[in-house]
């Protein structure tokens, strides 16, 4: 009886089987890469807003503080986005005439909020209190980067749980003493991990790693 195959075939479908292997491999580092991308997380990638405020004029430049602005962050889950009426405290007698504002001035007259474009959208099914990170020591810009050098505000990191979880584990490399947390420019000190682990016990900070804390 003549052979069916060739002595080619083997050759072919060891090609084919580890091609497939291969072919599966390359797919899921693709997916792995692009959703880890800035194209897919926004990280760096600076969101364009109905006015183009800017953290470092506003911070950097002119030294306001998060809680003038971001006024509920101490006491709520939400850090809170300001009422024009903020705006308006300076700018009814800052930049009147500016057209870039005129937005704001409208909103002023109207009563109508402006409709920002969020930087950072957590899933529904993550729970996050802006409040209890801060009480803790967690600082501003360990979660949102130097916001007061960015002209327009973009996403310092990609909010990932894995990420978070990094932090959730041990605490002790970010935390930072409670007088620091709105200083953009703190750098943790050389003896960073002997200084956590001393606020971690006085601030009675816990290791919060089960998926209901977060998962509500």
């Amino acid at each position: 009886m003549s052979q069916i195959f060739r002595p080619s075939a083997n050759t072919i479908a060891k090609v084919t089987l580890f091609g497939g292997i291969l072919f599966v491999g390359l797919a899921f580092l693709a997916g792995w890469a692009y959703i880890r991308s800035p194209f897919r997380t926004g990280v760096e990638v600076p969101r364009n807003q109905p006015v183009p405020f800017s953290h470092k004029h506003h911070v950097g430049d002119d030294g306001i503080d998060c809680r003038y602005c971001h006024s509920y962050v101490e006491t709520s889950a939400n850090a809170g986005i300001p009422p024009t009426r903020i705006c308006m405290n300076c700018h009814s007698v800052l930049f009147t005439d500016s057209p870039i504002l005129e937005p704001v001035r409208e909103s002023y007259r109207t009563g109508q909020p402006i409709v920002w474009n969020r930087v950072y959208l957590l899933a529904q099914f993550v729970y996050f209190n802006h409040s209890i990170h801060v009480n803790k020591g967690i600082g501003c810009s360990t979660c949102h980067g130097r916001v007061d050098q960015m002209p327009l505000t973009w996403a310092a990191n990609p909010m990932f749980m894995e990420w978070c979880l990094g932090c959730h584990r041990a605490p002790e490399q970010y935390v930072r003493p409670k007088d620091q947390v709105f200083n953009m420019a703190y750098q943790p000190p050389a003896n960073q991990l002997e200084l956590g682990r001393r606020l971690v016990a006085e601030y009675k900070i816990e290791r919060f790693t089960s998926c209901n804390n977060c998962h509500r």
